[in-house]
């Protein structure tokens, strides 16, 4: 079993280390305050901790959830055959499948399109409120959950990438076409907003509360 966090730990900010973002070098901090610090080794600007974080990831993830909106309720393909036009949202699509006895492409559809990027709006809102409340509660397993959030965030483009391949392959004349819908374009821009929400929250944000106790 793991040891508990202390309370009295500190983090290398608390100890004049400073971690390049670039690169990940940690480097001591030689300058007073005030005055800007480069990496030694790839001369990126470095920061105590990522500037204005919190409010960039805020931004970020509510501009996500409004777009989740119409990602979902707008068709993400059009399909015409024969004449007749079918326009399907995520949700009618894993029905489908499920219905034609693929349940194995259904799961899939749902964990990476449905499941995944609610869970790290969740997620995401979740640390954020925790470090703005400067908890203590067991920041080893938010700091996990974080990285954990961060690995699997990028696999809700399957959906995008299953729609551009199918556009892609069946193109059968006047007989059948696919078409992208517009909650394509919705679903991609909610998947790229929580990735780079993902990039600009600092998790070592989560370790300052344990100075304070």
């Amino acid at each position: 079993m793991m040891p508990s966090v202390p309370g009295s730990a500190q983090t290398a900010a608390a100890k004049g280390l400073v971690n390049c973002h670039s690169c990940g070098l940690l480097v001591r901090r030689a300058f007073p305050d005030g005055q800007r610090l480069y990496c030694p080794r790839c001369h990126a600007r470095l920061h105590t901790r990522k500037p204005n974080s919190l409010s960039r990831t805020w931004a970020l993830v509510i501009a996500a959830m409004i777009f989740y909106v119409p990602a979902n309720l707008l068709p993400v393909t059009v399909t015409r055959y024969l004449g007749s036009t079918q326009a399907d949202t995520i949700m009618s699509g894993v029905i489908y499948f499920m219905q034609t006895g693929s349940w194995g492409i259904a799961v899939i559809i749902f964990v990476a399109s449905i499941v995944v990027p609610i869970a790290k709006l969740v997620v995401l809102s979740g640390l954020m409120i925790s470090v703005q409340r400067r908890s203590s509660w067991r920041p080893r397993e938010r700091a996990q959950l974080y990285r954990l959030t961060e690995a699997i965030g990028r696999w809700s483009m399957l959906d995008v990438f299953v729609v551009t391949v199918l556009v892609a392959l069946v193109r059968l004349g006047y007989l059948s076409t696919i078409e992208a819908g517009p909650g394509v374009v919705y679903f991609a821009a909610v998947v790229v907003l929580t990735m780079i929400a993902a990039m600009t929250f600092d998790p070592r944000l989560i370790w300052d509360a344990l100075e304070k106790k």
